[in-house]
């Protein structure tokens, strides 16, 4: 099918999507969390092409089995990021079914202000009990109530990234004034389980509002800028896409890819001897660079990006760095990010006018007439 080229996201968090990764990974497990180490993987997928990357993130440690996995906040982790990519957008996972909005808004639009315009996020949700006595909160019990927390929670960060005006920074030396108070804003949110006044305490971030995905069946449609979509075939990512409502559509994708020394399926069962990968709905494939590709490449005109999730992150982006995107990029069924540019202007999302902000004065356009 033909259509618009493919826009490409990886997660990058731990060391791949199964839970047992960390036993094929090629370096020791006390080199996890190194800034190093982070920085080396973002490095590759930024060099391969990626449009964006994304980092998975809760309040509990990942992963239900024996093999123990640690993890550094996504925010921080993203921040870090910032400083030592160029290109490639940044999109942390942060839940807000506990979490302030407020806080949360901040963090976002101080990523954004780092990155110059490259920060997204990813809308998570903390479903295990476990997590409220994390944070300190009492349970959010059902689907229902964790989609009313992100509906919430999505709706307070945008308003408050809306804020500031654009120009509500003056710096003016001569007049001692560092802020127009005329263009800040309070939000006077009231919802089911808080209220927020505002405004915020960051300015506007450099793309308006960031990049927000999530998916369709947990935040309203009206709040994302890219649903993330689900289906074990394409039928089922297609229709999915078609009822998404938003702007822009990635299809979620798990990734086992043959290596030199190993088939996909070989690297599949001895990780599964370990721990189960887990189903999740998704698009799975296993096997050869060239199927993913002819995958990748059906998925064209269906979804307008896709966000992989490689089984072994040390042993499949080499591979995707090597066979499949070169192949994408060269029959120009996806696209690199360009240098300089939001990642707004990468997935062709318009910059948001400021809700706030007033609008044109109509009798003095009528009277220049």
């Amino acid at each position: 099918m033909s259509g618009p080229a493919l826009r490409l996201a990886v997660e990058l968090d731990g060391d791949g999507a199964h839970p047992a990764a960390w036993r094929r990974a090629a370096h020791s497990p006390d080199h996890l969390l190194t800034p190093r180490r982070v920085a080396r993987v973002a490095a590759a997928a930024e060099n391969s092409g990626f449009t964006l990357i994304t980092l998975e993130d809760g309040a509990l440690p990942p992963g239900g089995t024996p093999d123990v996995v640690g993890r550094i906040g996504a925010v921080e982790r993203a921040a870090f990021l910032a400083a030592s990519t160029s290109v490639v957008g940044i999109a942390p996972v942060v839940p807000v079914t506990y979490a302030e909005p407020f806080h949360v808004s901040s963090q976002l639009a101080s990523l954004d202000h780092i990155s110059v315009g490259r920060g997204g996020w990813v809308v998570g949700e903390e479903e295990r009990p476990e997590a409220a006595r994390v944070w300190g909160r009492p349970h959010v019990d059902g689907e229902a109530a964790r989609a009313r927390e992100s509906r919430d929670g999505v709706e307070v960060v945008r308003a408050l990234w809306d804020s500031w005006e654009d120009d509500a920074v003056i710096r003016s030396v001569a007049t001692s004034r560092y802020l127009d108070r005329d263009r800040l804003h309070y939000v006077d949110f009231t919802g089911d389980a808080y209220a927020v006044k505002g405004p915020a305490i960051v300015p506007r971030p450099p793309q308006g509002q960031l990049v927000v995905l999530g998916r369709p069946d947990r935040v309203p449609a009206g709040q994302l800028d890219v649903a993330l979509v689900e289906g074990r075939d394409l039928a089922a990512v297609a229709e999915a896409a078609a009822g998404a409502g938003t702007p822009r559509t990635f299809a979620e994708i798990e990734v086992a890819l043959d290596t030199a020394h190993a088939t996909a399926e070989e690297r599949v069962a001895d990780l599964e001897q370990h721990a189960p990968w887990t189903d999740r709905g998704r698009l799975r494939h296993i096997g050869s660079a060239s199927g993913l590709a002819v995958l990748l490449g059906r998925l064209r005109g269906v979804v307008d990006g896709v966000r992989l999730h490689p089984l072994v992150l040390d042993e499949d982006l080499p591979e995707l760095s090597r066979l499949v995107l070169p192949h994408l990029f060269e029959r120009r069924l996806a696209v690199r990010p360009l240098p300089g540019a939001s990642l707004r202007t990468h997935l062709g999302l318009e910059r948001p006018a400021n809700r706030y902000a007033a609008g044109p004065d109509i009798e003095a356009l009528q009277e220049t007439r």
